[in-house]
């Protein structure tokens, strides 16, 4: 079940995507489509409505979209996930603008997820991270949350290897 919310900024800045921001965020996501997957604005209408949270800074710098177990979501990596566990929050994408680092964004983010789905009892908060190529400095990012592996897989194609992280909730 989507949570819901309106777009007004609570302490951390971080609210729920909305309207006016969703062209810029789409671009911020298109920027990174190595890391995560190239979208069309329909596309990335689809991810923000079925998802279970749809976050951005209010500056629209950074955004995460999150589905839980009973999205309709066909990635092969939200697949891994629901065919292990019945009850999970799935971080399908997170990203920072390169202007944005090192401002504290993707911990609020992350704080928004935990606090979500510990309400939900969601049992865990789940995530892909690229492992080849590889992403080292998101490796260290999600240790430091407390995710650790429990898995990884060659995607179809095999252009890409990822690990399967966790945290309990």
């Amino acid at each position: 079940m989507p949570v819901t919310t309106t777009p007004e900024t609570g302490p951390s800045g971080i609210v729920m995507i909305h309207g006016p921001d969703k062209a810029t965020l789409l671009a911020l996501n298109n920027l990174h489509a190595a890391e995560l997957s190239l979208l069309d604005a329909p596309g990335f209408e689809r991810l923000v409505e079925s998802a279970f949270l749809a976050l951005q800074t209010a500056d629209a710098t950074a955004f995460l979209l999150a589905f839980d177990e009973t999205a309709d979501y066909d990635s092969p990596n939200f697949l891994w996930f629901k065919t292990r566990y019945a009850r999970f929050v799935y971080v399908d994408r997170i990203v920072v603008a390169a202007r944005a680092r090192g401002r504290g964004h993707a911990r609020a983010l992350y704080d928004s997820v935990f606090a979500a789905a510990e309400s939900a009892d969601a049992g865990r908060v789940v995530c892909e991270i690229n492992l080849d190529p590889p992403n080292p400095q998101s490796i260290r990012f999600h240790e430091a949350l407390g995710f650790t592996r429990t898995g990884s897989a060659v995607l179809p194609g095999g252009a890409k290897t990822v690990g399967y992280y966790e945290r309990p909730c």
